[in-house]
């Protein structure tokens, strides 16, 4: 899933693309624009998707997109309307590409944006212990309680009459009605990616967002990294 948070820097043109991954092409047009990076599935056209596995060739038959990101003994299995571009490593190309569209995604500091609770309109309509703190693009429905010494990041949605322990930090998340998050709990962060490629790592970006559907409850302690 695409997060609905970042912002995608897009369309590049595909001369741009080739760029990136150090690949010479002549008699690419600037006027072909990529507007997104996106899987197999969920590809359109003027995107660009990857292929890296023959599990996946079921899906690599049917994409819609305009080009994918593969390897020699697989451009076979493509379709006609998609173009491949062989690359030596799919998965670090693609978090190349990834990273341009999305450059938000690699970082994932701290939010500086935090403010106390009650220095925001949230402390009117929403319960809440001691030393809690709020970023931007946070909304909060009414019913809701956070424990002392929580912190709901930057780019947080969360539903009615949700409960939300002390010591826990959210982001990049979007919560339904009537959800208990017990305490110590990381919500939305990125998890761990690297990509091994000679003697240095890459960092994938991990573009996806945490979705907590409605009556769930998570665990004390609980650690839920957005995806890729």
């Amino acid at each position: 899933m695409i997060n609905p948070f970042f912002i995608n820097k897009g369309p590049f043109s595909i001369k741009d693309i080739f760029t990136i991954l150090n690949i010479s092409k002549k008699n690419l047009s600037n006027k072909k624009n990529i507007k997104d990076v996106r899987d197999l599935f969920s590809a359109e056209k003027d995107t660009i998707t990857f292929f890296h596995s023959s599990k996946y060739k079921s899906l690599a038959r049917l994409t819609k997109a305009s080009y994918c990101l593969t390897s020699k003994n697989l451009i076979n299995e493509l379709p006609k309307n998609c173009f491949p571009i062989i690359v030596e490593n799919v998965l670090i190309s693609v978090a190349k590409i990834t990273k341009k569209f999305y450059p938000n995604s690699i970082n994932d500091e701290f939010d500086i944006t935090c403010k106390n609770i009650s220095e925001t309109i949230l402390c009117k309509k929403v319960k809440f212990g001691y030393n809690v703190l709020i970023g931007e693009n946070v909304k909060i429905n009414s019913g809701c309680s956070i424990g002392h010494n929580s912190i709901i990041e930057k780019n947080v949605r969360i539903g009615k009459n949700c409960k939300i322990g002390s010591s826990t930090i959210i982001r990049n998340s979007i919560i339904k009605d009537n959800v208990t998050i017990l305490d110590h709990c990381v919500i939305g962060k990125k998890g761990f990616g690297f990509f091994p490629n000679k003697n240095k790592n890459h960092r994938y970006p991990h573009i996806g967002a945490v979705i907590i559907h409605e009556n769930c409850e998570i665990g004390s302690g609980s650690t839920i990294d957005r995806g890729s």
